[in-house]
């Protein structure tokens, strides 16, 4: 696996260091030839400078490498618990909206693991809002009250700089590490932040699985 550069078949871009540390910690049985695994650092102006960085150094030629932004995310929806994964139908900000590939496709790999992580894990399928701070309070009910299901600070710069440098698939999946009944400030979040961890290591087949139903020239 490549980290932060080299040729890549897959792209898969996170914020922090300990998403990486997750993803890092994953099954790598089956994954494409060059998987490049690239930290961006927090919120959408990183992302954006980080994803042309990394899609120069890993496709020089602008020929299409698939990008996925994952890592940890808040839910919006009541109902929702740590450890939930989302998949993105398309993601949303200030900006605009862009559509994600292959999400049935990927949300049925991830559910088909889930399980492994976390005994009840769901798989969440809708919009992911993209802002530029962390999401508390009223916030979450606004947000929600688009049709948004989750939100993130980086999957839209993420998807949508990618796009701008060439056409390519794109797609997104978060896990929730807090809900708006179980916000990042309150108590018990640390064991939220521990199964989103756990349930994040397990979802790299997952994402092969998607790389691999794409209608890609093979290189």
């Amino acid at each position: 696996m490549a980290e932060d550069g080299g040729p890549a078949t897959l792209l898969i871009a996170c914020a922090l260091s300990i998403e990486r540390l997750a993803l890092r910690g994953g099954d790598r049985t089956g994954a494409p030839r060059a998987l490049t695994v690239l930290r961006t650092g927090m919120g959408p102006r990183s992302a954006e400078r980080a994803v042309l960085r990394g899609l120069r150094r890993a496709d020089p030629y602008a020929v299409g490498t698939p990008v996925l932004a994952t890592g940890f995310c808040a839910a919006l929806a009541p109902g929702m618990r740590p450890g939930d994964l989302v998949v993105a139908a398309e993601t949303r900000d200030r900006i605009g909206r862009v559509p994600c590939a292959g999400t049935a496709a990927l949300a049925g790999a991830l559910a088909g693991r889930a399980g492994r992580a976390r005994s009840g894990t769901a798989v969440h399928t809708g919009p992911l809002a993209g802002t530029d701070h962390l999401v508390r309070g009223a916030e979450r009910a606004r947000l929600h009250a688009t049709g948004a299901i989750a939100a993130d600070m980086e999957s839209a710069a993420v998807l949508r700089t990618a796009l701008a440098a060439g056409p390519r698939p794109v797609a997104a999946v978060r896990v929730v590490v807090d809900t708006p009944e179980r916000e990042l400030a309150r108590g018990g979040t640390v064991l939220g932040g521990i199964s989103a961890f756990r349930v994040l290591r397990t979802v790299l087949p997952a994402f092969y699985e998607w790389h691999r139903s794409l209608p890609l020239p093979r290189r």
